[in-house]
């Protein structure tokens, strides 16, 4: 029997305290014949400050239960796997070997046949991404160098030479510089590529000493004999990144360009099992005008040559891998609030949805046996954990492995609602309730608007968790308005540069369509939106008073400050035209703004930067009356990013939020969380 004393809460999500240690799985690798798994689990350290990343076995059978395999106050990152099913990992544990603890990632092998792991190869800007050519066994792995560095002695000296100095200046020459969460230069990646010799060590060679920023945030793929490497490559440009692909021998290190072209941009390369073509996604460069567009295309290695696959499909593809024959694509792609994973034939374009769950699915890997795909399976309902599924069966449940974890336990019930908007098209949500809502005790709502915006509401999140709200007794509306992917190309038009239109007004009518029901009280409801939810917090608070609160985090408040100012100002300055800024800023409505807003931001956020968040919080506070009570507050974290991901920032995150909600949607108390007082 579970324990429920009052000492002991119902679920995790009962007690902040409690949800912030619950471990997270996340990332699957597979042996190439699928005789192992492995997947990480994050875990919170002694001092509750970070969570530290380990390794664990998975029985691709499904009979053993799933068992650790490392431990250290570091933890790991990267992991793959030899073709003789030894495994790879990165982490910056110290070397047991070394008189000196190395600060960086460096390279560990642990044998299959088990026994201590131990250093392979170091580089002093550290091991980035890990890739193993499935057939040789031949290692890339990305590393930043500085510009100037020959050798791994000349970069070795170049970081010597700043820290003591304590210089952390950067010189840019092009744009842009920086990404997310953080600042990019003096170095940059390179790739190296290497083999694992029989004194255990692996001397890797720098395969793009050339490469400057053109391996900036880019993926890659090695061919299963390790004989060249595909990958994304940012084109010389001054002033934007321009993602196109190219092929690199790890021989002879010539490179020669793939796939370039003005009106489009080419990520994730897969490269066929026999080497003689790689897919890749096409991505329509966008504008004011036109959305973009995904697209699969399989191109040629000999001549380059490019073809659609799958071009009436009206679905974005991503996580390209091929099945070992060569015959198929295995893809992931948003389908109604749901991640399906599709077969495609690689000859005729044919479409085979392999899955039928009500969840998603990432991190798919085909294994050589051919008979099975192994993935993550995540959803509203539970985590993500590792599945097994029949490599050619369409419409078929996954098979859960014994993973890491058990699933929690959820204080509420998952529903969905859908509705129409006044242009005809249909809207469709999740809606999680408490176990006690009814007509006789109606929940108070809080309606959750998601980032992006060219995204969904169909995977478990741990920064804006439903559960957490539902144990308090509230109702959480996660809609999926305009914008929103795996409702078609026509889904993502109807709000393109539009923000304040599709999108918004489809989030009210589906707004209207819960609070219309019985165990939804209508009268007490807020709002809720980080990033472009953020957006949707801001406009909506600037035209309508229906909600009692609205929590705006990482919002895009002036789009005339935004847009030049985010860390990937190209892109955004595609779709918005003076226009658009003319008529979509939020900033533009602020004397209608009477509903009580929590503004939250950090610091350390370059996607939308701290500007945002100080313009809104000071127009708001500038429009206040002079006596009373201040109604808006603004909760500032000056070391986080886009995301709080810190686990005592996101408890506080979560303590602010929900006492805010409570003061102006139950008429709770206003009560300052204690370590912020």
């Amino acid at each position: 029997m579970v324990d429920k004393s009052p000492e002991t809460p119902p679920t995790p999500f009962h007690d902040l305290d409690a949800y912030i240690e619950m471990p997270r799985v996340a990332g699957l690798a597979a042996a190439p014949d699928g005789s192992r798994l492995v997947t990480s689990v994050a875990t919170l350290n002694p001092d509750r400050t970070k969570y530290v990343t380990a390794l664990w076995d998975v029985d691709p059978s499904g009979e053993r239960q799933a068992r650790r395999l490392t431990r250290s106050a570091k933890g790991e990152g990267e992991a793959a796997f030899l073709p003789n099913a030894d495994l790879l990992f990165t982490s910056a544990r110290p070397d047991p070997d070394a008189k000196d603890d190395d600060e960086v990632p460096m390279l560990w092998l642990l044998p299959a046949g088990g026994g201590e792991a131990r250093v392979v190869a170091k580089l002093p800007g550290g091991i980035g991404s890990l890739t193993v050519a499935r057939e040789s066994g031949t290692i890339a792995v990305t590393s930043n160098t500085f510009p100037s560095s020959e050798s791994a002695e000349d970069d070795e000296a170049k970081r010597k030479e700043r820290k003591d100095a304590k210089v952390a200046a950067i010189l840019h020459e092009r744009y842009p510089v920086r990404y997310w969460d953080h600042d990019l230069g003096p170095d940059a990646p390179r790739i190296y590529i290497g083999q694992l010799g029989e004194d255990d060590h692996v001397e890797f060679r720098d395969l793009t000493p050339d490469a400057g920023h053109a391996l900036i945030e880019a993926s890659f793929d090695l061919s299963a004999d390790g004989s060249f490497i595909v990958a994304e490559w940012q084109a010389p440009r001054i002033d934007e990144m321009h993602t196109t692909l190219v092929s690199i021998d790890t021989a002879a290190g010539e490179r020669r360009t793939l796939a370039d072209h003005e009106q489009y941009e080419f990520v994730e390369p897969a490269i066929s099992p026999d080497g003689t073509s790689v897919a890749a996604i096409r991505a329509r460069v966008a504008s004011p005008t036109e959305a973009s567009v995904l697209t699969l295309v399989v191109i040629d290695m000999a001549d380059g040559a490019r073809r659609e696959l799958a071009a009436d499909w009206d679905r974005w593809p991503t996580g390209l891998t091929w099945t070992p024959d060569g015959t198929a694509l295995i893809v992931t792609a948003d389908e109604d609030g749901r991640g399906r994973i599709v077969r495609i034939d690689a000859t005729t374009g044919a479409l085979t949805t392999l899955t039928a769950d009500d969840a998603a699915f990432t991190d798919a890997i085909a294994v050589q046996s051919g008979d099975a795909i192994f993935a993550l399976r995540t959803s509203y309902l539970t985590p993500s954990e590792p599945v097994r599924l029949d490599a050619a069966a369409p419409g078929q449940l996954a098979t859960g492995l014994a993973g890491p974890l058990p699933t929690p336990e959820l204080p509420g019930t998952l529903t969905e609602i859908e509705t129409t908007a006044p242009d005809g098209a249909r809207v469709r949500a999740w809606l999680a309730l408490p176990d006690d809502a009814s007509a006789d005790s109606p929940a108070p709502m809080l309606l959750w608007v998601h980032g992006g915006p060219l995204s969904s509401w169909n995977t478990w999140t741990w920064r804006w968790n439903p559960w957490l709200a539902v144990a308090r007794g509230y109702a959480v509306l996660l809609p999926d308005p305009a914008l929103s992917t795996g409702y078609g190309q026509h889904f993502i038009d109807r709000g393109w540069a539009d923000w304040g239109n599709a999108p918004f007004t489809d989030t009210m009518a589906i707004t209207d369509a819960a609070v219309a029901r019985d165990d939804i009280d209508a009268d007490r409801t807020a709002m809720m939106g980080g990033s472009f939810g953020g957006y949707m917090a801001n406009w909506i608070a600037g035209n309508t008073d229906r909600f009692r609160a609205i929590v705006s985090h990482a919002s895009l408040w002036a789009l005339d400050q935004f847009a030049p100012t985010t860390d990937g100002a190209y892109f955004w300055e595609r779709q918005m035209s003076e226009e658009v800024i003319a008529t979509m800023s939020p900033h533009l409505h602020v004397e209608k703004i009477t509903t009580p807003m929590l503004v939250i931001h950090g610091d350390k956020d370059y996607r939308v930067p701290i500007g945002e968040g100080l313009r809104l919080w000071r127009d708001l506070v500038a429009r206040a009356p002079r006596d009373g009570e201040l109604k808006h507050k603004f909760l500032y974290f000056p070391d986080e990013n886009h995301w709080i991901l810190t686990p005592q920032h996101a408890k506080v995150w979560y303590e602010t939020v929900f006492a805010f909600v409570d003061h102006h949607v139950l008429g709770k108390d206003w009560v300052t969380p204690a370590i912020l007082r």
